[in-house]
């Protein structure tokens, strides 16, 4: 996906599902979901073992098939093999984008998601392209 397309996907996107969600500060998908919120966007922490609880103020939801509302982006923090199922769940859920982070690479679930006619990121991370593309997701 070119950069003028990963700019403009971040800059329509308003609800981002965050699968692999951390409460531990340390980790990644913790410091890019605190990211997300403080660039103004609605993110929805994705994961089975933290269901119920909260992860920086936001509620829990065990599946993408858990979000009442329509999410913009899947935002997937799975190693590469498990991207795959997530992919699966996100076009079954009619997301209409998967981003897959920095060193998630799963070619037969990008191809699945383009397939499908989701709009697909991979090997990426919201949290530099943001910044280097100059996306105010406020706007």
């Amino acid at each position: 996906m070119q950069d003028n397309q990963i700019k403009s996907l971040l800059e329509r996107t308003r609800r981002i599902a965050l699968v692999g969600a951390s409460a531990k500060p340390h980790r990644a998908s913790y410091q890019v979901m605190s990211f997300l919120l403080e660039s103004g966007y609605e993110v929805i922490p994705v994961n089975p073992a933290l269901a119920g609880q909260e992860v920086l103020g936001q509620p829990v939801v065990a599946t993408l098939a858990d979000i009442a509302e329509p999410v913009d982006l899947v935002d997937i923090f799975r190693n590469s093999v498990e991207a795959g199922y997530v992919v699966d769940e996100a076009i079954e859920a009619g997301a209409p984008a998967v981003w897959l982070q920095l060193g998630v690479i799963n070619e037969a679930a990008a191809e699945r998601a383009e397939a499908a006619g989701l709009a697909v990121v991979m090997d990426r991370c919201p949290a530099i392209e943001i910044p280097r593309l100059g996306v105010n997701a406020a706007a």
